[in-house]
């Protein structure tokens, strides 16, 4: 099942996880020599330019993903932002002028700008939403008529059904026809009124209830067909529509990787990492997104989130460090409420302040990025591992990362494929030695991680 925005707070708790599915031909993962994207939930277009000059270009982002700009319901909670009403930059975040002013001024720092998109589906019930455009249910003025939206106005309910999936509606979402012409002309217009503001490539929310081909036609109307381009599609076992139909189109969300990973690092052992990815039955590397967590997953306990503190900072670490995908630091503010919206409607004052969580900025999370772009393109190598929640690997002759989840410290010496020298040890600022054979002796506490890499010879 696919992000589900519910209309009640009794639909989304009942919603499954957001996924998107994997690319191959198209640009799987993103394109450039960083990869690693800050997925800034809910923040309002002027604090994403701010943290784009302060913190994600210098910290080596590629990528930052902003919520949907959209006109939308609407509300308090964070999920009118993906009931659209209209396809005028007008929500909550900000308007054209603050889109626009946060694209330049993140290309100016260095990093391209991923928008959330809703395709799918428009609003349920009626009323005017948050740009003054009235709406009711299968009549958006201007835009959609009741002629271009699906027959099915049931709820989706059978995910072994794939015309069930894929032409009723998401949580009584009105669901668009994409197999018409018009709509799939105006959906690309949207996204082509994006890429004219300077728009490196969209995420496609709730892709698993839209054909595969429709979105390939909507694809091959865009101005820019190679923008970058993920899909969410939850991977649902024996489900009759499943991700890699969609890996034609670009790159697809592996959800998978995200739920393993909770289970590792709660209940088993951080020694079966040894073959993450690919063989674990996953989607090709090249063509997976992957996460630690997500909006969605964070709040269905589908993953891990912030609220697994030390757990969560080192599946991160692990994410960074290891080959496999392109990464989503997923940043968003505290909750109890599953539904509650962004503090101070998503002006971020200051990190760490107000409930905003942040995570993109914590020291060994952001450290981690540089440490991603340095070792790109070289493979693992020098594994090693207890058996138990201590591992250690290389990243051939460009870093090396140990990572201790036991309930005790742990010293012994590493055998590593770096040349000589004195690095940094980027999660915790202290200096490691590595001799003339590779190997240096270091002492972790528990749940803490060491990760030297080519580019940090200093602290």
């Amino acid at each position: 099942m696919i992000s589900r925005w519910s209309v009640t707070a009794t639909a989304l708790a009942a919603t499954a996880a957001a996924l998107v599915a994997p690319a191959t031909t198209a640009h799987a993962s993103p394109p450039g020599a960083k990869d690693v994207t800050a997925v800034l939930f809910e923040w309002k277009f002027a604090s994403v330019a701010k943290e784009c000059t302060s913190t994600l270009g210098p910290a080596g982002y590629g990528y930052v993903q902003v919520s949907p700009p959209a006109e939308h319901i609407q509300g308090s909670q964070w999920w009118t932002s993906y009931q659209p009403v209209s396809y005028r930059i007008a929500g909550r975040l900000g308007d054209r002028t603050a889109f626009k002013a946060m694209v330049d001024t993140c290309h100016a720092a260095g990093v391209k700008v991923v928008v959330d998109t809703v395709v799918n589906h428009m609003a349920a019930g009626g009323g005017t939403g948050t740009g003054g455009s009235s709406y009711t249910k299968y009549d958006y003025p201007g835009l959609y008529s009741s002629y271009d939206f699906d027959d099915c106005t049931s709820q989706v309910t059978n995910y072994q059904d794939r015309w069930n999936v894929q032409h009723c509606e998401l949580v009584g979402l009105a669901d668009l026809d994409t197999g018409e012409d018009y709509v799939r002309n105006t959906v690309a217009g949207y996204l082509n009124d994006l890429l004219t503001l300077g728009v490196d490539g969209f995420r496609i929310d709730a892709a698993k209830h839209v054909d595969s081909a429709d979105l390939a036609a909507v694809k091959s109307r865009l101005t820019n067909p190679n923008a970058y381009w993920k899909q969410e599609v939850i991977h649902g076992s024996g489900e009759a529509v499943q991700p890699t139909e969609y890996a034609g189109n670009g790159d697809v969300q592996e959800f998978r990787y995200a739920y393993d990973l909770k289970r590792v690092f709660r209940n088993e052992n951080l020694a079966y990492l040894k073959n993450y990815g690919e063989g674990w039955g996953y989607m090709k590397s090249s063509a997976a997104g992957v996460f630690v967590d997500n909006h969605d997953t964070e709040r269905n306990g589908s993953t891990l989130s912030y609220k697994d503190n030390a757990a969560y900072t080192l599946a991160n670490v692990f994410m960074l460090a290891w080959p496999y995908g392109a990464p989503d630091v997923n940043s968003g503010y505290e909750w109890s409420d599953a539904d509650a919206g962004p503090p101070n409607g998503g002006t971020v004052n200051a990190c760490w302040q107000d409930g905003w969580k942040c995570q993109h900025a914590w020291p060994e999370i952001l450290r981690m990025v540089a440490f991603r772009n340095a070792t790109r393109g070289e493979p693992v190598t020098d594994w090693w591992d207890n058996g138990g929640d201590a591992i250690a690997f290389g990243r051939g002759a460009k870093g090396f990362v140990a990572v201790n989840h036991e309930s005790g410290s742990l010293t012994r010496t590493y055998q590593t494929s770096l040349p000589a020298g004195t690095y940094c040890n980027v999660q915790n600022n202290t200096t490691v030695s590595v001799n003339s054979g590779g190997r240096f002796t270091a002492t972790l506490g528990p749940d803490t991680a060491l990760a030297i890499h080519a580019g940090r010879g200093s602290c």
